[in-house]
């Protein structure tokens, strides 16, 4: 049996076996620093990586606070402009009421005001009436007295007041 590898005795005298070992102890080196650094590198990544989802967790959060008072506000706002709307209805309410009566009490002052212009007029028609009346019975007494009085018939007519009035004054 021959013992010999490719011309050498023994195989670790064989350059092709160190240049193994070379390689393999490069190999494992070099990839325990680049493992070492892909591992800080992952880690680093997987920290940015967390870091972000907290922040994204974070916003998130705030942007639900933010939906729910927004929501609050509206509801807010909502329960703030029925009760103006309901105010306003109250007001308009009270404002056409305000504004009936003040309307039926300028009607009724209207109506006092025509009704004491009618009373007026009629006043004064009657006393036209009255005064063109007594001018008309006036008139007629002094023709009616023109005619058929003379001076005996005064005579005797005094004579007979100024007799009576003793008498009228006794009865007063």
């Amino acid at each position: 049996m021959d013992t010999t590898y490719h011309g050498y005795e023994h195989f670790w005298l064989n350059p092709t076996f160190w240049v193994a070992i070379s390689f393999i102890l490069f190999v494992l080196l070099v990839g325990r620093t680049a493992w070492a650094r892909i591992t800080s590198m992952l880690d680093a990544r997987g920290a940015r990586i967390q870091a972000d989802l907290a922040d994204a967790s974070r916003l998130r959060a705030e942007a639900e606070a933010l939906r729910q008072q927004a929501e609050a506000d509206r509801a807010a706002a909502l329960a703030e402009a029925e009760d103006m709307i309901a105010r306003a209805r109250v007001e308009a309410g009270r404002v056409a009421e305000a504004a009936a009566l003040e309307a039926e009490q300028s009607a009724k002052r209207r109506e006092r005001m025509a009704l004491d212009r009618i009373a007026a007029a009629e006043a004064g028609a009657i006393a036209e009436v009255r005064n063109a009346a007594a001018e008309i019975a006036i008139a007629a007494t002094r023709e009616v007295l023109t005619e058929t009085m003379d001076a005996k018939k005064d005579a005797a007519l005094i004579d007979s007041a100024v007799a009576d009035l003793p008498r009228a004054l006794r009865a007063a």
